[in-house]
């Protein structure tokens, strides 16, 4: 394992980390959060569970990390000028990846209900950081003249996109896909902002 000391805390190479985050992934895909261990993703990475605990502390961590590292495209990225044309920059993963990623979601969301360090590590890393984001493509939209500062529906954008991720699958039992996403978008998201479709 490629590992360099730097004081108490050992520095994993990029490549290493990446690889260290895909093998969580798998492992979370497989058995779940709550039946993921330390000794498991030591095991399938070939590290030394001493290794994990310095570099993340624990398992919430860990998984946290992973999901971040395994996102497709940041948020705070998408500046294509339009927010049509960002919010369609959101959806660009594969189909495969997002029925993957989708099914993951809803587990680690089951798992946040009943395991308070993974909801927290969850909204400190990636909830909070990702709505700051949203928040800023949003208020460019505003800054743009395409939304009114004032409409009503800007509180709700990201519980409307959550819906579209998550809803299609419990209810039709379907996975969402780019096409239903971009659908999504351009009959209920953008028309409650009042932004054009075409």
């Amino acid at each position: 394992m490629a590992e360099v000391a730097t004081g108490r805390r050992s520095r994993i190479t990029p490549e290493r980390e990446a690889e260290l985050y895909a093998a969580v992934l798998d492992l979370l895909r497989e058995v779940g959060y709550d039946s993921l261990t330390m000794d498991a993703v030591a095991a399938r990475t070939r590290s030394s569970k001493a290794t994990l605990y310095r570099q993340w502390g624990g398992k919430a961590e860990l998984v946290v990390r992973a999901m971040r590292h395994g996102k497709p495209e940041r948020l705070d990225a998408i500046d294509t000028g339009a927010l049509r044309t960002d919010l369609h920059a959101l959806v660009r993963e594969d189909d495969c990846a997002m029925e993957q990623n989708s099914a993951l979601i809803r587990a680690l969301a089951m798992a946040m209900h009943t395991n308070p360090d993974l909801r927290q590590a969850f909204r400190d890393q990636l909830i909070e950081p990702e709505m700051a984001a949203f928040r800023s493509l949003l208020q460019r939209a505003v800054d743009r003249g395409e939304i009114r500062a004032d409409c009503p529906a800007l509180d709700f954008v990201v519980h409307m996109l959550a819906g579209g991720f998550v809803v299609r699958a419990l209810i039709e039992g379907l996975p969402p896909t780019q096409e239903f996403l971009h659908s999504y978008l351009d009959a209920v998201v953008l028309p409650a902002l009042g932004v054009p479709t075409s």
